[in-house]
């Protein structure tokens, strides 16, 4: 409703949520009348004639039941569906945009160019993201590379180291024959 003391209308307009519960009421009132009592009687007459005031009671029940029945299924839905905090999340994002000066986007009418203005910032920023993420792999493998290059430096450092061991344990291994067969020789 308005505000009579000079405040907006929209100001007090109700929340998506409240318009939500106030639609279901209004269905279920709907639901009620549809599903009257006279309709009722009409499916039951027999059962009617014989117990007038069961049959009301009955037919109070059925619909309290249903109505109940009804509103704890849309709560349950609710719930599920977070729609409260979908609702407050709609009503946050319109009452930003009232703020904004620039007019909302449009189609064209040219579905081409309605699509390029809409994906083409999209792809540019996403293949801008890609580029940095190539840089930083390039990055990351030359610094692998040259780990690797190290390796291979310092392999074949230590190849060198145990073919120079190896060969001064084989003259070492030379020379005790020798001295062995020097000293064995006088026997």
């Amino acid at each position: 409703g308005a505000d009579i003391g000079g405040g907006s209308a929209l100001a007090a307009a109700p929340g998506r949520a409240q318009v939500f519960t106030t639609v279901v009421d209004t269905f279920l009132e709907k639901l009620v009348a549809a599903g009257s009592y006279q309709r009722f009687v009409n499916c039951y007459r027999c059962f009617y004639k014989l117990q007038p005031q069961l049959t009301r009671s009955i037919y109070d029940q059925f619909i309290s039941q249903l109505q109940a029945s009804i509103k704890e299924e849309i709560q349950e839905v609710k719930n599920e569906g977070n729609l409260e905090g979908l609702f407050s999340s709609l009503d946050k994002i319109v009452e930003e945009a009232k703020d904004r000066e620039e007019p909302a986007w449009r189609p064209s009418g040219i579905p081409e160019q309605d699509v390029r203005s809409t994906m083409v910032p999209y792809f540019l920023k996403h293949r801008s993201h890609l580029r940095r993420i190539l840089r930083e792999k390039e990055e990351q493998n030359r610094k692998m590379a040259e780990s690797v290059l190290m390796g291979r430096d310092r392999i074949a450092e230590l190849q060198q180291l145990i073919h120079a061991h190896q060969q001064a344990w084989q003259a070492i291994s030379k020379e005790q024959r020798e001295l062995i067969m020097i000293f064995q020789e006088p026997q």
